[in-house]
């Protein structure tokens, strides 16, 4: 019809090439996207104006907008300063004077309090505090509601939802939830007593049964009112404002300071004065934390004598109150136990263990300690967590290569129904006591097997190897902040962004699992029978031993997240495969431990000694007999290292491909690192080089050096600190909008090394880089050095104008880049004023290409071509 025009408005082609311009602006509506779907190509509308629209807007409707606009700019500004204001100030302030009334210890700070709140005594240190106090409340509170949310949608133990005690359904906790390290092995005889035994307790006890009933109905009907509730709220328009809880906050921290601060507080400072332990608490420098832990424990005591007062009277809701406290109490211990205690543990042994590798002792470290205890209590806290991810990161890795059911003692952290919380609700408090034991044993044998002991030995056959210097100043002549900007932004990347470091370590393991397997007649135990099965079908299809190896594990080589789920599942014996037991199996476990504690202590020598070594005579090379930091040397070392090993594994892989293939090989690599040492002279050696001296130019120089003082620049260190700064611009240019660099800099990366192309690097990235640098660099030389002098001014001015003309052109860019964005932005307001007065609609622009030929159906009379 010639009402309703059809247009071709993208790149598709066929029955899809049409649409009505009604049809696309609903569906457009509908989706809330501007461009295709299928050819990505973006839709594009001409406006249609009135036509009594004049050819340049009233003087009079240019103000009026413009009016209208500082108008809105200003009501936003209030709002969100008000709030800031709020939320950075009120709040904070508020919360910061009510933690101090309650930890004063006197009467009269409660009676003085609001007009503390009015106080303007250490505005900025309080409202530092109270930030901090506010952020440990409203983290708290989040936790309890997610914590809530688990016992819901988890289940509550059993002794909570039945009266039992919590130590008389220890075994029902072990049935119901069991802890994610036991393995099949140990799970498959226990699963099937799991369901008559919580029928029996159902059947004995039906009054627990309609008290649950009933209370689940009250929490749903709760539920039911706070959703209609947060519905109104919502309608209302209250979510969207960002000051509405504010009134309500102060309320809100009188609550739950006394709660999880104050009551805990006392409550373990009385037990502690009455117990003599102050003076030993007060030397440890954490009174108020330690004293507050103690208090939550005695607090979960008390809370468990009275659950069980409770369930001998039946007295149902406050027996279900005290336990669901309890279980919040115990829950909090034990996170601070997982990730705060043990990884402390763990960092301090591993220091105490390699004290002698620094030549330190622990007076050292005591002293360390008394004149920084956060900070030092920080650092070995750091230290543990490093150490455990990776140690977890290390089972992961042998999860993958060995059978199922091998590691059936070590939670499986990749599977899918692991959920820690629900263990530590569910599980009673000695197995989580028992198995912290255990942890703590097993991660501080492997410290003393991999470093106490490598230590020991080096120091005896290697004298004057150790120690490593690790001292904060160097006499090197160069600089340690040059050598620190080199080694976080060119060797760890390098070591890091590779993913082959990963498979030689699995390779190695899997090499050393199938030696061990055959030595110790233990190969079915370790990687299953179903390897060789799966062998013997290779071998009839006639498949070399490489393939057979690729296939060994099916089970777990695709995948952890797949295959881990199937393997240790916890509802019996799903994912347990079969082995065979050879004859003294016990003692072939034990020549298996021992083998183990034998690599794992001559791998841990070659990592302490091979990488430093190697460092330290390559830095000889450039520093002579200076000493420097071994942070350096063992990351030269490790880099060394690594190229050596990714060079001689490739050449390996080359070799069954014939001498033609290896030299054809050679050369397209040989060409390929030409290509590559060419762009990074290019990209990694002037340009940062410039780029940093253009910084010591502009910012650095100016800031620091008088202008009756010459300044002194050093290459080395431009050059490192315009690597960090071209890491930072590139980063920001890919984030930004598109341009013409982030569409380069994105066709290079994905490009790679492979298929680097150095004639596009260099035309469009390194030339132009490199020539708005040099101008940059040169412009205002040559005018400082070669015209200033022309015009016969005095040295005083010329010397003025060579020390101030990098910042004054610096200045002079910053100011055009200000007018010409607010000359778009006013552009962008003249056509919006212009559009609210007199657009009347859009007409859709059908698509043309660069040919020139016409669409099928022709375009309306007003409408653009795109």
């Amino acid at each position: 019809q010639d009402t309703k025009p059809l247009y071709h408005p993208c790149v598709c082609t066929g029955s899809i090439k049409f649409i009505h311009q009604e049809c696309l602006v609903q569906w457009l509506k509908h989706s809330r996207k501007e461009y295709c779907e299928l050819c990505k190509h973006r839709f594009a509308f001409t406006p249609i104006y009135s036509p009594d629209m004049p050819s340049r807007l009233p003087i009079q409707d240019i103000f009026a907008g413009l009016v209208t606009s500082i108008g809105t700019a200003i009501r936003y500004w209030f709002h969100y300063t008000l709030v800031a204001f709020a939320w950075l100030g009120v709040v904070p302030l508020t919360a910061c004077r009510i933690y101090k009334c309650l930890f004063t210890g006197s009467v009269s700070s409660l009676l003085t309090l609001p007009l503390d709140m009015l106080s303007t005594d250490n505005l900025l240190a309080d409202c530092l505090q109270g930030c901090f106090v506010v952020t440990c409340t409203l983290c708290a509170f989040i936790s309890l509601v997610w914590l809530r949310e688990q016992i819901v949608h988890g289940g509550a133990p059993i002794w909570l939802e039945h009266a039992a005690p919590p130590f008389n359904a220890a075994g029902h906790h072990q049935n119901e939830a069991p802890a994610g390290g036991n393995g099949a092995e140990n799970v498959a005889p226990d699963q099937p007593a799991n369901p008559p035994a919580e029928n029996a307790v159902v059947g004995e006890n039906p009054d627990a049964q309609d008290d649950q009933a009933e209370e689940e109905e009250e929490d749903n009907e709760e539920e039911e009112d706070a959703g209609g509730e947060d519905a109104a709220d919502a309608n209302n328009g209250a979510q969207g404002n960002g000051c509405w809880p504010i009134p309500a906050l102060p309320s809100f921290h009188l609550i739950f300071l006394p709660l999880l601060a104050f009551c805990p507080y006392h409550i373990g400072h009385f037990s502690l004065v009455g117990l003599g332990f102050e003076e030993h608490v007060q030397a440890s420098h954490f009174e108020g934390l330690i004293t507050t832990i103690v208090g939550y424990i005695l607090l979960a005591i008390t809370l468990i004598i009275c659950h069980g007062l409770a369930t001998l009277v039946k007295f149902h809701r406050s027996r279900r109150l005290l336990g669901v406290c309890y279980i919040v109490v115990k829950v909090s211990l034990l996170v601070v136990v997982e990730i705060g205690v043990f990884p402390l543990i763990c960092g301090w042994w591993l220091d105490i263990c390699s004290l002698e590798m620094f030549d330190a002792t622990l007076k050292d470290r005591e002293l360390s300690f008394q004149s920084a205890p956060g900070t030092t209590m920080f650092l070995h806290w750091l230290v543990g967590m490093v150490y455990v991810f990776y140690f977890a990161s290390f089972i992961l890795l042998l999860r993958e290569v060995l059978r199922p059911g091998v590691l059936w003692f070590l939670r499986n952290l990749n599977d899918p129904d692991f959920n820690p919380v629900q263990e530590m609700i569910h599980l009673p408090i000695y197995r989580h006591l028992r198995r912290f034991i255990l942890s703590v044993i097993v991660f501080g044998s492997i410290v003393l097997l991999m470093l106490w002991l490598p230590i020991r030995i080096i120091k005896s056959l290697l004298p004057n190897f150790l120690p490593y210097n690790v001292m904060l100043y160097s006499d090197a002549p160069v600089s340690e902040l040059s050598l620190e900007l080199l080694l976080l932004q060119v060797v760890l990347p390098a070591l890091l962004e590779q993913g082959h470091t990963r498979q030689w370590l699995k390779g190695l393991v899997r090499a050393w699992t199938v030696t061990a397997g055959y030595l110790l007649d233990l190969h079915s135990y370790l990687l299953g029978d179903q390897e060789e099965n799966e062998n013997s079908a290779n071998q009839q299809v006639n498949n070399n031993q490489h393939a057979r190896n690729n296939n060994a594990i099916p089970v777990v080589g695709e995948g952890l997240h797949a295959a881990h789920q199937a393997i240790l599942q916890q509802g019996g014996p799903v994912g347990f495969q079969p082995y065979r037991r050879p004859l003294n199996f016990p003692l072939r476990i034990f020549l298996l431990i021992v083998f183990m504690c034998i690599t794992l202590l001559i791998a841990s020598l070659i990592c302490l000694t091979l990488p430093v070594f190697a460092g330290r005579w390559l830095m000889s090379f450039w520093t002579g007999t200076a000493k420097i930091h071994e942070l350096y040397t063992a990351a030269c070392g490790l880099y060394v290292c690594w190229l050596t090993i990714r060079a001689v594994t490739v050449l390996v892989a080359w070799m069954p491909q014939g001498r033609r293939v290896i030299f054809q090989k050679v050369k397209e690599w040989s060409l390929m690192i030409m290509k590559t040492l060419i762009v990074a002279v290019l990209l990694a050696g002037v340009v940062p080089l410039l780029l940093g001296l253009l910084f010591e130019l502009v910012i650095v120089a100016p800031l620091r050096v008088p202008l009756d003082q010459t300044p002194l620049f050093y290459p080395w260190q431009d050059w490192a600190l315009g690597v960090l700064h071209a890491k930072i611009i590139a980063a920001i240019t890919l984030m930004g909008p598109q341009w013409w660099l982030k569409t380069v800099i994105e066709q290079v990366y994905a490009n790679g090394i492979r298929n680097i192309d150095l004639h596009y690097i260099i035309r469009k990235l390194a030339a132009p880089v490199i020539s708005v640098l040099l101008l940059s660099l040169c412009v205002p030389y040559v005018i400082a050095s070669g015209v200033v002098p022309l015009l016969g001014v005095t040295a005083e001015m010329q010397n003025l104008v060579h020390r101030r003309i990098y910042p004054f052109l610096l200045m002079v860019v910053v100011l055009m880049g200000i007018l010409s964005f607010q000359v778009r932005q006013f552009k962008r307001l003249y056509e919006h004023i212009k559009n609210d007065k007199y657009l009347v609609g859009q007409r859709l622009v059908n698509y043309e290409r660069k040919s020139g030929k016409q669409g099928t159906s022709p375009p309306p009379p007003q409408s653009s071509q795109e």
